[in-house]
């Protein structure tokens, strides 16, 4: 049979079958449903447009068409003319995928006159059929949801940007493109001609983490020229999708404030700096980071653009131990290029605890939860004090305790042995006064805190009761007398008379006069110590010796040099 002959017989159509006169349905000879699909949503009915192959013989087995050869599906309506009478009845109440042999008689195909030289005259016409695609003209788009969250916060509308996952089916099963294969979602702005109509209009109403079927008729697809790759035209399309993500280029953040303390004296504010845990996941779920994961808070400046905009905004009017939700879309995140994990176009949703926070410009915080009713004499600097501590951070985790080791911590104030916070907080204190004091990390222990005790940046609580304290000694002085000075005091140490005093007697001489009363070293310093820093003072050659013409009273001294 010749290429012209093939071509026409294709029409299968509009001569020979207009003139046939009209016979009742049973004289199309279905032989045999040789595969019918186990679920058949739809059948074909007159006036459905339809897509299949066939194969066309006589009855002794010989071939005279098939749409195989070709390449290409036969397309016509149904039940309008454009096909044989026999085929127009043999096709209705087909599934997709089923496959039917029918046998034509002549009456109800090319009749007496057969078709030029492929159909003899008076032909019965056997067909093995195979049904592709079913379509309406009236048909819209088809949706049907197969799973759905339990919570829908927001559905698609025109207008939105949307991320979703599909897999794109001809009606049949046949795959023609999926976005998994490209291990990347499809991207797209929804009811704004951006996609083909059908799906436009399929993934209005869904919600994230909903999966849909949408079936798409060629009209509201690619129509009749199909794609000029691998969708074939009028062909019906099924996509499987899912929605990851959804916002609109209007959105601002949204804050879901999952638990507030009840106390809450402060709120933060920008040019705070705050330590915070959180989690990082996409819209459906997808983990993409965590603070926890490394075990170490976020540590940053809010307000001043060293995070995304969105979480700058985000985290402003927090209290500490505030746990809220920060969902960000991606114009205030990483906008469409992403980064790392996080995908272009993302929406980011943090699950945020905030730890801490303070401001550079804030000072100690004191208050005095009890005072005794004779609340004197007051801390100053250079005293001896002697206090319990427990210490926390902001948001009620302990870090240390001087009860757990039995003893008090003794300090001697203006000396450097604590924390600047601390010096500050300890000062015009009374013994059995009790304060809370609240000491930012500036005058605390920096950004780097201590190696497995205090985070770095970390305001501390400390809940402090004063239990002892000893005057300190005039600035500048290690030792005072309390009496007059004998106008004979280097030869009173000068035991050995040759006239000049060694440590050893300079030494017996200082701790005698502390035992019998008469003079006092600075407090919470090691005696000895004290006293070889007094020696090296009069012992200005340093030969290990004072001299009468070297040993000078305190009075008798420039104001920078510290002596007896």
């Amino acid at each position: 049979m010749g290429v012209h002959g093939a071509a026409c017989l294709a029409l299968l159509v509009t001569c020979a079958a207009c003139s046939a006169p009209p016979v009742p349905l049973e004289d199309v000879v279905v032989i045999e449903r040789s595969a019918v699909p186990e679920r058949c949503e739809r059948a074909v009915k007159k006036g459905d447009f339809v897509r299949y192959h066939y194969r066309g013989a006589f009855p002794d087995g010989t071939a005279f068409d098939s749409s195989y050869k070709r390449g290409s599906t036969y397309n016509a309506f149904v039940g309008r003319g454009q096909l044989i009478a026999g085929m127009d009845r043999a096709l209705l109440g087909m599934c997709v995928n089923e496959r039917r042999a029918v046998k034509v008689p002549p009456h109800l195909a090319y009749g007496k006159d057969g078709y030029g030289d492929i159909i003899p005259p008076d032909a019965i016409l056997h067909f093995d059929i195979l049904l592709l695609d079913i379509w309406n003209p009236e048909d819209t788009v088809q949706v049907k949801t197969y799973s759905k969250p339990e919570a829908c916060s927001r559905k698609v509308q025109v207008s939105d940007f949307v991320r979703y996952h599909y897999n794109g089916t001809l009606m049949d099963g046949t795959l023609f493109d999926s976005s998994r294969t490209r291990l990347r979602t499809y991207d797209t702005y929804v009811g704004t001609g951006w996609l083909i109509a059908g799906m436009d209009q399929g993934l209005l109403g869904m919600c994230v983490g909903e999966k849909r079927i949408i079936t798409v008729p060629p009209f509201l697809g690619y129509g009749e020229n199909g794609d000029g790759s691998d969708i074939p035209g009028q062909a019906s399309l099924v996509f499987d999708v899912v929605l990851l993500d959804l916002h609109n280029p209007k959105d601002g953040i949204a804050v879901e404030k999952l638990q507030v303390p009840e106390n809450c004296p402060r709120k933060s504010k920008a040019g705070d700096f705050m330590r915070y845990h959180y989690n990082g996941t996409l819209l459906d779920g997808t983990f993409f980071d965590s603070s926890y994961s490394r075990n170490s808070t976020y540590d940053t400046y809010i307000g001043k653009g060293y995070v995304i905009s969105g979480m700058d905004e985000g985290l402003v009017g927090v209290c500490v131990g505030e746990r809220r939700r920060v969902i960000i879309p991606p114009h205030l995140a990483y906008g469409e290029e992403g980064t790392g994990k996080i995908p272009g176009s993302a929406v980011l949703v943090f699950d945020v605890y905030v730890v801490d926070f303070h401001n550079p410009s804030d000072v100690v915080q004191i208050t005095s939860s009890f005072r005794p009713e004779t609340c004197e004499p007051r801390s100053k600097k250079g005293d001896f004090v002697k206090y319990h501590y427990n210490v926390s951070l902001l948001d009620g985790t302990s870090l240390h305790s001087s009860l757990h080791y039995g003893k008090t911590y003794d300090v001697v104030l203006g000396t450097g042995q604590v924390v600047m916070g601390m010096e500050m907080g300890l000062q015009d204190m009374c013994v059995g006064e009790k304060r809370r004091l609240v000491i930012p990390p500036h005058l605390g222990y920096g950004e780097r805190g201590v190696a497995g005790e205090v985070p770095g940046s970390a305001v501390l609580v400390f809940d402090v009761e004063m239990l002892d304290m000893e005057e300190g000694l005039p600035e500048g002085y290690m030792f005072v007398w309390n009496s007059e000075v004998t106008p004979d005091l280097f030869d009173d140490m000068d035991k050995n008379k040759d006239t000049q005093v060694d440590s050893a007697e300079f030494t017996d001489y200082i701790l005698r006069q502390v035992s019998e009363g008469k003079g006092r070293l600075a407090p919470g310093f090691e005696p000895h110590r004290l006293i070889e820093n007094m020696f090296a003072n009069q012992d200005r050659d340093g030969n290990g010796k004072i001299t009468a013409e070297e040993f000078k009273l305190k009075a008798d001294e420039s104001p920078a040099h510290d002596e007896l």
